[in-house]
């Protein structure tokens, strides 16, 4: 599509694993030179991708990003080939992505629910640190033209906290991944931070506030609805886990739409609300994996996840490419309505 540079921002949401569906749709937008990334907001593994991508476009632009992302993800799906989380037989018999099945994934399921990562993990393990250092510099990333927006929860406060360029380390990147129940709280300047979806899966205001873009282009992997009840355990606890990271991000667009539909379009900070334009890629794919599939990061799993990402944001932009700059393709307004 050859057209005049339409200037956007990305929110990214955390889901374990199925992060590669978001690598995918980054991957395609990064090859419409049409298309300028102003800012990113990103939480657990939406931080990761924000993070990398804006480091490799600060070396190389758009192919240093594409670049960067790779050799993250091909470092994880590497390093998941070795790990003791793996699909049992009868997963691959059943053609299962999920981890349900697996003993390493029982126990570690089991002894979670019993013994806090202080106790199952002394010395603060996470092999997430060693990629992160290996993908990033973030003396580079503190000067990338691409804003960043990374949420970590405050343990003692409950409060969300996003951190922007100059301030994000591998800790901060590990922080707004860090699932109570698997890691010790990271701690960043004395305090202690858990996952970022619990306040922000992803924040979305300081897009609006801080970037010159007016359209915001959401990436959702959490489903939001399911047409079933779950009567498992494990689909119980899922949709839990589903829910609670969906709520902050819900809250927020029914928020943001009020605003839109009240904000002086003069001049100020109203008119950059009532410009604001909304978009979401999103797949129904995503929904027929339980939890523990976040957890599979073997590498045909993440390739197919890659792939999807690339499908579904090519159709994106088939569909609603020519309504970027102009118009909104996500309405807000109908979130008013379920409050």
């Amino acid at each position: 599509m050859d057209r005049n540079p339409v200037r956007i921002d990305l929110a990214l949401q955390g889901g374990g694993s199925h992060g590669a569906f978001t690598w995918g749709v980054l991957e395609r937008l990064l090859e419409e030179p049409w298309l300028q990334i102003a800012g990113i907001s990103g939480t657990s593994a939406g931080a990761m991708n924000a993070a990398v991508l804006a480091d490799g476009w600060a070396e190389a632009g758009a192919e240093g990003a594409r670049s960067s992302l790779e050799k993250f993800w091909k470092r994880v799906s590497g390093a998941a080939a070795f790990s003791l989380l793996q699909r049992s037989p009868l997963d691959r018999l059943m053609g299962r992505w999920t981890l349900d099945t697996s003993p390493a994934y029982i126990l570690m399921d089991l002894t979670s629910r019993l013994l806090s990562p202080y106790v199952l993990n002394p010395l603060d393990f996470n092999p997430l640190r060693r990629f992160l250092t290996e993908s990033i510099d973030c003396n580079r990333l503190a000067s990338s033209p691409i804003k960043l927006f990374i949420t970590a929860t405050s343990v003692r406060t409950g409060r969300g906290r996003v951190f922007r360029n100059a301030e994000i380390t591998a800790d901060v990147l590990l922080a707004s991944a860090c699932l109570p129940t698997m890691f010790r709280a990271v701690e960043i300047d004395g305090e202690p931070y858990w996952d970022g979806g619990f306040t922000g899966n992803p924040t979305i205001t300081p897009l609006v506030r801080e970037t010159d873009a007016h359209d915001s282009i959401l990436v959702q992997i959490n489903p939001r609805e399911r047409p079933d009840t779950p009567r498992t355990a494990p689909d119980i606890l899922n949709r839990i886990n589903e829910i609670s990271f969906n709520s902050p991000l819900m809250k927020e667009l029914r928020m943001i739409a009020l605003l839109c539909q009240v904000a002086d379009p003069g001049t100020g900070e109203g008119a950059r609300w009532a410009q604001m334009r909304t978009h979401r890629i999103m797949t129904d794919m995503l929904a027929k994996f339980g939890a523990s599939s976040k957890l599979n990061a073997e590498s045909e799993f993440v390739a197919m996840l890659r792939r999807e990402g690339r499908r579904v944001a090519s159709e994106f932009l088939e569909t609603n490419g020519s309504d970027l700059g102009k118009r909104s393709t996500a309405d807000l307004d109908v979130l008013l309505a379920e409050c």
